[in-house]
């Protein structure tokens, strides 16, 4: 197989002339080959020239002789490498697999274990996803808050209300990056992902797939019980033998996968009582922002509108003169800020947006990282006392709706009054207030600086109008449950997984975790035969 690297064409191209120009680097007839997209990146830095670059791989007869007759550091010979499960054993475990929430890293573990042949028993404390979706959808019209199915409890985790970002930093050699895609593929996702530099699904999609891994689960054995917490583990000489589901039922187990979710603090604090090891950890808090993205369009393209490429999207990152440093996180292209709590009287926003991210506005979080010593009181659980103390000031300052302020009030500490020319694109009531008030007064400062610094790499991104709300507060999980070589916590049997234990940061890293702990268990379980 050949790799063709820095294949570029106009934006515009067909797969006809994408075809032809494969063939014309290799010298061969376009008929003789077949390929694969392995990447799709865009190069507009000549916003009147536009390129998508890709990597190709090609199947073509006659490959040695095609790879000497063309000179060119960016063809070169590649052998094709794929995930691969390691071979199990097939006797089972007495006892099935307790796994703890449905989100990326719970399903796929889930769906790993089944596969090994295991019968694993997935505990969701939230309501399946098609159910999920209207008690959200209520809770955005009438303020009627589920403590326990929201936009952060239920199948999919919190990922499946979010813009469904599919791309991670993790590197990754075992291929597990490209499987996860590969599933959701299989479950209904468009093919593209598998190549797209910024992969997304949205909303409406990931509630779909979600229930097709479900399904696929159900038929390898495995089952789901929904609206059932996890409220106690039951540990004896060091080893889980029980937990206990719903403050009543007590089922036995050997093996409980911890994947709860980022937001399961009353899980974390009973994890701390039954002698879970657990540590605080850095994360990172600050505001959603909200443009006109035809205005964000503009300034990244060239036009308001690109039929091609879809509504742009950034990244940005600033060090501010306090020793802080201010990014964009969870960036949503024609999205919506949402509220996102998960406890009454305390509030939280994320970003959001459909497949079509076709709302009028661009949003991202703009977040500063918060370490232990920002914390307002020691041990495991003190980043969850700090989340708590901000989504609080942020309840009060909209009265439990999501408090907007304009980012020239922002600037003069002033709460605001009316709207400039960009009007909110929401879930969930918003009411006018002083959002700096919310945040300690080194992260409002940051936050302020860094807005003035991307104004000049983004021009009108600092513009008066601009609109902030808040709080961000659950970009990662203020707690990491540790875990040793085998993937075990100091208690045996017991598997902390995915981004609420502190081992991923987005719905891939959080499924690439969930197949890494399925690798660990079956490895474990085979050693003990």
């Amino acid at each position: 197989m050949i790799r063709i690297t820095q294949l570029k064409l106009p934006v515009s191209h067909s797969q006809e002339e994408l075809r032809k120009k494969i063939a014309k680097s290799l010298r061969c007839s376009p008929d003789d080959l077949s390929y694969e997209i392995i990447r799709q990146s865009l190069d507009a830095r000549h916003k009147e020239d536009k390129k998508f670059v890709y990597t190709i791989d090609v199947t073509v007869p006659g490959e040695k002789k095609i790879l000497k007759k063309v000179h060119n550091n960016n063809i070169m010979y590649t052998k094709k490498q794929g995930y691969h499960f390691p071979e199990t054993r097939k006797e089972r475990n007495r006892l099935s697999p307790v796994i703890v929430g449905s989100g990326p890293a719970g399903l796929f573990c889930a769906w790993y274990l089944a596969y090994a042949g295991y019968y694993p028993l997935i505990l969701e404390r939230g309501e399946e996803a098609i159910k999920r979706q209207k008690t959200v959808e209520h809770f955005w019209k009438n303020g009627v808050l589920d403590p326990d199915s929201n936009v952060q409890f239920g199948e999919g985790g919190a990922g499946t209300f979010s813009d469904g970002k599919l791309n991670t930093l993790v590197k990754d050699s075992s291929g597990r990056n490209r499987e996860v895609l590969k599933r959701f593929v299989e479950a209904g996702a468009p093919r593209e992902i598998l190549y797209q530099q910024k992969p997304h699904l949205g909303t409406d999609v990931l509630i779909h797939i979600v229930q097709t891994l479900r399904r696929q689960i159900e038929e390898m054995g495995g089952e789901f019980r929904f609206r059932s917490k996890l409220t106690d583990l039951f540990i004896e000489n060091g080893r889980l033998n029980a937990v206990e589901i719903n403050g009543s039922e007590r089922i036995p187990a050997e093996i409980c996968v911890l994947a709860p979710g980022h937001s399961a603090r009353d899980t974390f604090q009973m994890l701390k009582s039954r002698g879970i090891h657990m540590e605080p950890k850095s994360f990172a808090v600050g505001l959603r922002i909200e443009h006109p993205q035809e205005m964000i369009n503009q300034a990244l393209y060239g036009e308001a509108e690109n039929p091609y490429l879809g509504p742009a999207s950034y990244k940005l990152t600033h060090s501010c003169r306090n020793g802080r440093g201010v990014y964009s996180f969870c960036m949503c292209p024609g999205g919506y800020v949402v509220n996102a709590s998960s406890e009454e009287g305390l509030l939280a926003v994320n970003g959001m947006s459909y497949q079509a991210r076709n709302s009028r506005n661009a949003n991202s979080a703009l977040i500063v990282t918060v370490t232990p010593e920002d914390f307002p009181e020691e041990g495991p659980l003190g980043g969850i006392a700090f989340q708590r103390m901000l989504e609080k000031k942020a309840w009060e300052a909209g009265q439990g709706r999501i408090p907007v302020q304009l980012f020239g009030d922002y600037k003069s500490h002033r709460a605001s009054r009316e709207f400039g020319k960009v009007k909110p694109c929401t879930k969930g009531d918003h009411v006018l207030s002083d959002v700096r008030s919310v945040l300690p007064e080194p992260l409002g400062d940051s936050i302020e600086e860094g807005i003035l610094a991307f104004g000049k790499k983004i021009k009108g991104f600092d513009r008066e109008d601009a609109l902030l709300s808040g709080v961000e507060s659950r970009t990662s999980s203020p707690v990491r449950i540790i875990r040793d070589a085998r993937g075990m916590s100091n208690a045996e049997g017991i598997y902390p997984c995915g981004e609420g234990a502190g081992y991923a940061g987005g719905i891939t890293s959080a499924a690439m975790d969930g197949i890494r702990v399925a690798e660990w268990i079956c490895e474990n379980f085979k050693n003990s035969l």
